[in-house]
């Protein structure tokens, strides 16, 4: 299966508008952004956990990152509330499941095999930073390599210089207005800007943002190999 699979093309989603596709698994359902590949794949997708339903045991052969959107995602290693962040490398396991049903942002098969930090970030009691400009503050959650993941907050009427992305950029609109010079992204938006692209963001009302960058195509390591 390929969905938005040319990562050298810009793709932009309305991920509320997209159906709902099953999964092998009871309950638990997906909307697909970018995929390549059959039931394991290097996928970003939304994914829906009715309440009470549950993922078989599984190896993340190439890593799983994990935002939760809304409810409780749980695994036997824990509950991760809405606005937790996780990484689970390349040759970890867990059994998922949700008590009272979720909604996440799952990223598979997209990481670098040396980068082995499991990771579990509560956004809600993590601190925010000053960003580049007036207006924006950023939560870091994580940096391998190329590779550099954050929550951005854009306080009304913040405005970012022109930027280049040379190992592209992909954002997901949590809440608020997004905009750049080539369209306005309400939340629950889903971008993905091709390495080489650029372009000079805004946002007249405010934002949340999920923000990855320098992954595209792949992510280079410390020692310059590749994902």
């Amino acid at each position: 299966m390929e969905i938005h699979a040319d990562l050298g093309q810009r793709a932009v989603l309305d991920t509320g508008t997209l159906p709902w596709l099953a999964s092998p698994m009871a309950g638990v359902e997906r909307r697909p952004l970018d995929r390549r590949g059959g039931e394991v794949a290097r996928a970003t997708s939304i994914v829906r956990y009715a309440p009470g339903s549950r993922f078989e045991r599984h190896t993340h052969g190439g890593g799983e990152e994990i935002l939760v959107l809304e409810g409780t995602f749980s695994d036997e290693a824990g509950d991760y509330p809405a606005g937790t962040y996780l990484r689970n490398p390349v040759g970890s396991s867990h059994a998922p499941f949700s008590a009272q049903g979720c909604r996440i942002l799952v990223k598979l098969q997209q990481m670098h095999p040396a980068d082995q930090q499991s990771l579990v970030i509560d956004s809600r009691r993590a601190a925010w930073v000053p960003g580049q400009v007036p207006g924006l503050t950023v939560m870091p959650l994580h940096a391998f390599g190329s590779e550099h993941v954050a929550l951005v907050r854009w306080a009304p009427g913040t405005v970012f210089q022109p930027h280049g992305h040379p190992g592209g950029e992909e954002i997901v609109v949590l809440d608020g207005v997004f905009q750049d010079e080539h369209g306005t992204y309400p939340a629950g938006s889903w971008l993905r800007n091709p390495p080489g692209s650029t372009h000079r963001p805004w946002s007249e009302v405010g934002c949340t943002i999920w923000v990855k960058t320098g992954h595209l195509p792949v992510t280079i390591g410390p020692d310059g190999s590749a994902a």
